[in-house]
């Protein structure tokens, strides 16, 4: 391969962040000498992320092996999901009177069509299904762990603990139509609202205008385009998550 120059559209501060992130882990570990410094390294992750190269072309790029590529990604992003905040952590944040948008996405693998559990019939390709919990303007509080796409939102907001976790607190959560039937403090459009009253009818309306601002969070998440098509182990994919979820809260601070 021959490398060339390129730029990424992330801050600069935030790769000095992240690159104090890695430097703190290597003090931590008393680290020997690296190939990459750690500016280098936060740059190397970022780039993976927001422009999904696959790594023989971010080693040809940094002029490292595809193995140490492969070893220093996988470091910068357990380091970033690390400080990713758990479930209950997202939620203390919120004061009475407060509600949050859930809703659940499919982020598309390169998987063959044999590999059942991963295909989901209602978006018609393979892929993993994550959960968000989003303030009313949009903003992410907490993403899920992956699970397979073919999995339910009912039953992967149910198995996260979301409905629970939400009762617990008694926190309103508007939802769509996947998760008819959740129950507790969870509430979703009417069915055959047309057939309905008019307040019935209004209700639907004014939950699509209160939900609507949910979609953001998906939408700044899939903008890393790593999560567009992912071509990594299913087994990483929520570990860039919650990483990917880690830079949007830094540069969103600051």
């Amino acid at each position: 391969m021959v490398p060339y120059r390129a730029t990424v559209d992330v801050p600069y501060e935030l790769v000095e962040h992240v690159s104090w992130l890695i430097y703190a882990r290597r003090c931590e570990r008393r680290s020997r000498w690296r190939k990459l410094g750690c500016f280098k390294q936060a740059l190397l992750a970022l780039v993976h992320l927001r422009k999904n190269e696959t790594l023989p072309q971010l080693a040809a790029g940094f002029g490292i092996s595809t193995t140490t590529t492969w070893r220093y990604v996988g470091e910068t992003l357990d380091i970033l999901a690390s400080w990713a905040p758990g479930l209950h952590e997202a939620l203390v944040a919120l004061g009475e009177g407060d509600f949050v948008i859930v809703d659940g996405t499919l982020i598309p693998t390169d998987r063959i069509a044999a590999d059942q559990p991963y295909y989901s019939h209602k978006h018609r390709k393979h892929g993993m299904n994550v959960q968000v919990i989003a303030r009313p303007d949009g903003t992410p509080l907490w993403f899920s762990r992956t699970t397979p796409g073919r999995t339910h939102d009912l039953t992967a907001a149910r198995a996260h603990g979301i409905v629970q976790a939400c009762l617990s607190r008694q926190i309103l959560v508007l939802a769509d139509r996947a998760y008819q039937g959740a129950g507790a403090t969870v509430r979703t459009p009417y069915y055959h609202h047309r057939e309905q009253p008019e307040h019935y009818q209004q209700f639907n309306r004014d939950h699509a205008r209160l939900r609507a601002p949910g979609e953001r969070a998906f939408a700044q998440l899939k903008s890393w385009r790593l999560l567009r098509r992912a071509r990594c182990s299913t087994h990483r994919i929520g570990t860039a998550i919650q990483a990917i979820h880690t830079l949007m809260t830094c540069s969103s601070s600051g």
